[in-house]
């Protein structure tokens, strides 16, 4: 502590960002400020809430770097974040992934949705937080414009060309002013303008009538109602048709949820909802927000609406604007009211949650006579016939998944190759290495089995001299949970509705899905290996480099000698291995 406060009466008065380290030296924090001796020095003075104080309970020692200003330190902050990934700070890392549209920049170009976003690879729109929606217009656009549809050019004609759906590049040439106005036809339509489209495809439906060509009619009939049923589908209009977003947050003591409207051509065709806990000035947070969101995003809206804020650093980094009435300034007051709505049931179920796991948790320790059980591992040994032996162990803190803890075993060679003889080995693997390295250790261990196993665990326990509870989860003859076994090989059926047995049963599930999976992908690397094991040319690094680039042993078998040049191999040593591999077929 001595150090912390010679290095605070050392801070400088300017701008930067300061990084939070724990005991280990890990960075838990980043943040940013106008003046660094006034915000670090903030956090070890004055009183502060309890989800602050954690933080602040674990910082070790910190650093700082200084900008020239607070928007230099703004963009520093969020690319620190990115590449550290500060468990107190907010982080964009969950699920948020969305599609966007792609037109290829190739010679023959393609409209793909993707998710994965390379610069020069061609023009995205998006992103899409409704994938349906972004699939229902890539296909529209396939049917509509002539783009190239296949993978690989093939060497003749495909259906597509005889539709009417592709120029057919495969065995003519097509003239970079062909694609180039279809290009600008598909932008314009992804920009949300239809009727250039409509009055297109209303031609094309009258002529092939002309032409008694009813069938065709009828397609571009029900082409063009599906069209106007996606515009049907848009609200909320402004129609100076500009794309812009609209961000609005609320908050309680720990927590923020931040909306975000997204409004094309004038239309909100959707919206998306983030809620994360933060510990800074809910303002303050929001920004932190808004430079990492709009940072990752290769395309940005030309307005993005903003609630009564502070906006002098965004200002000089995306278009943001605060309304101050009108139909705009409305839209932010909606996404700030969605926003609290949205925070509010979320804080509802969590606490009915809470409630439930607390209620579980009781009836566990009732039923075993232990204390109450916070911390839970469960372990599970998953092989077939005593080979490829493994074993999963999963942790739920306070009645929930704690991911950052799961396990995985490879059972060491035995003389006693037995499901008890493996669960001994990991048992003494597991607590041995926590007694190590003076890690807290669980308040119940749930073992996946029957007496024979919870005997097994006691053992392994015993051996260390270490004395905690153990039960074992027994499962009925559909292979479903059934009953908890105590030490005394009691066995104790909780009621089937009862929150003690829904948990049992979602932690007997986890351990056995964590197990069966490491299982699959230990037996499915082995196979590999065992297939490529003896070409010349294919040692262990060639095997990893193949396994990474195909995901699996089908995927190397398909793969032709070029595809197997692309992945890293040498032209002779690909060629070998394509046949090789089809000679063992």
């Amino acid at each position: 502590m001595e150090i912390l406060r010679e290095k605070l009466n050392l801070l400088p008065e300017k701008p930067g960002v300061y990084l939070m380290k724990d005991s280990t030296g890990k960075i838990i924090y980043v943040g940013k400020a106008k003046v660094l001796k006034n915000r670090v020095r903030s956090y070890f003075t004055g009183s502060h809430d309890g989800k602050t104080q954690l933080m602040i309970s674990q910082i070790a020692d910190f650093e700082t770097i200084l900008t020239d200003t607070e928007v230099e330190a703004l963009i520093l902050e969020c690319n620190l974040i990115k590449k550290y990934n500060p468990k107190y700070n907010i982080l964009l890392r969950d699920d948020k992934t969305y599609p966007y549209i792609i037109i290829t920049d190739e010679t023959h170009p393609r409209v793909l949705v993707t998710r994965k976003v390379k610069k020069g690879a061609g023009k995205y729109f998006g992103p899409y937080p409704n994938v349906a929606a972004a699939k229902e217009a890539t296909t529209l656009l396939n049917r509509i414009f002539p783009f190239r549809k296949c993978r690989k050019i093939p060497q003749k004609p495909c259906l597509y060309y005889h539709l009417g759906q592709c120029l057919g590049p495969c065995f003519k040439d097509i003239s970079s002013d062909a694609y180039e106005k279809i290009r600008k036809e598909a932008t314009t339509f992804l920009k949300g303008d239809q009727s250039f489209i409509l009055k297109h495809l209303e031609k094309e439906m009258n002529e092939a009538a002309e032409k008694l060509e009813f069938e065709r009619a009828k397609e571009i009939r029900d082409l063009i109602e599906d069209l106007k049923e996606i515009g049907e589908k848009q609200h909320i209009t402004l129609n100076d048709f500009v794309d812009r977003d609209v961000v609005g947050y609320s908050f309680t003591i720990d927590q923020i949820c931040i909306q975000v409207f997204y409004l094309r051509q004038g239309k909100l065709l959707s919206r998306d909802s983030f809620i994360f806990p933060y510990y800074d000035e809910p303002e303050e947070a929001f920004i932190s927000f808004l430079a990492q969101f709009y940072s990752e995003r290769p395309t940005i809206p030309q307005e993005i609406l903003l609630p009564d804020i502070d906006i002098s650093l965004l200002g000089k980094l995306f278009p943001v604007v605060v309304p101050q009435k009108g139909k705009k300034k409305d839209l932010v007051q909606m996404s700030m009211e969605n926003a609290q709505t949205t925070l509010h049931e979320q804080i509802s179920i969590e606490i009915r949650h809470l409630e439930e796991f607390k209620s579980a948790l009781e009836e566990i320790k009732e039923t075993l006579g232990t204390t109450y059980p916070r911390v839970i591992e469960s372990f599970d040994i998953s092989h077939i016939s005593g080979s490829h032996s493994v074993a999963g162990m999963v942790q739920f803190l306070d009645g929930k998944p704690n991911r950052n803890q799961y396990r995985k075993f490879n059972i060491q060679p035995m003389t006693n190759n037995d499901d008890t003889a493996a669960m001994r080995q990991v048992i003494t693997r597991r607590y041995s290495r926590l007694l190590e390295e003076s890690l807290n250790l669980p308040d119940l261990i749930l073992v996946d089995g029957g007496k024979g196993q919870v005997n097994a665990a006691k053992e392994a326990l015993a051996s260390l001299n270490l004395s905690l509870p153990v039960a074992g989860m027994v499962k009925d003859d559909k292979h479903q949970t059934s009953a908890l076994i105590d030490e005394e090989g009691i066995t104790h059926f909780l009621p089937k509705n009862s929150p003690g047995f829904r948990l049992l049963e979602r932690i007997q599930n986890e351990v056995h899905r964590f197990a069966i999976t490491f299982h699959r992908q230990k037996r499915a690397k082995n196979m590999l290996l065992s297939q490529l094991d003896g070409i010349p040319g294919i040692g262990p690094k060639r095997r990893q480099l193949l396994l990474r680039h195909f995901k699996s042993l089908e995927n190397i078998k398909k793969a032709t000698p070029e595809e197997l040049r692309e992945a890293g191999l040498p032209s002779n040593l690909a060629q070998n291995l394509y046949e090789h591999l089809r000679k063992k077929d």
